[in-house]
């Protein structure tokens, strides 16, 4: 990507930018130019492409599967659903100080983007493998973890460096 297409400030590309690079890459998955690896057991990923101002991440979802409650740090993202259907559970905040979960269901073609601060959890409810295509810019170096509290609020349980989608502590945890 040429400089002069970069977005100014701490998140190199836009939204629309993430959501078209997704939906070019998802395209080139769906025509098999990157194959994906199905595991029954837990969710695979594979890096598509990393530069500094961008990286791209292949998933794959077995069926009745979940991350937990998280954001991207610094990192706005997007993603695009290549075959099945994932569900995306967000944090949105009622403009009075407080927020609740809402559901939005994104099926084979559909896609999402991330502001800073998104926080999300996606699953994959159905029996079937789903397939995805996520960007982040900058690329990942962290994620953080939330819970919705007794009290209905949003908090902040732990943070984790990464530059992967799956920090490897919590795909101990999930074995």
């Amino acid at each position: 990507m040429a400089l002069s297409d970069r977005a100014g400030g701490p998140t190199p590309l836009v939204l629309s930018q993430l959501q078209a690079l997704v939906r070019g890459y998802a395209a080139a998955v769906e025509g098999g130019a990157h194959p994906p690896t199905h595991d029954p057991a837990r969710r695979w990923f594979t890096r598509l492409h990393r530069d500094p101002y961008v990286d791209v991440w292949l998933i794959t979802w077995p069926g009745d599967t979940s991350t937990e409650l998280h954001d991207h740090a610094g990192s706005l993202g997007a993603l695009s659903v290549v075959r099945g259907r994932l569900t995306e559970h967000r944090w949105a905040y009622d403009g009075r100080g407080g927020g609740g979960i809402v559901t939005r269901e994104l099926g084979a073609g559909r896609g999402a983007a991330f502001p800073l601060g998104h926080v999300h959890d996606v699953v994959n409810a159905a029996g079937e493998p789903a397939v995805s295509v996520h960007a982040y810019s900058p690329p990942l170096t962290a994620m953080s973890y939330y819970a919705v509290d007794e009290a209905g609020s949003l908090r902040r349980t732990r943070t984790v460096l990464t530059d992967e989608p799956e920090p490897e502590p919590l795909l101990e945890t999930a074995r």
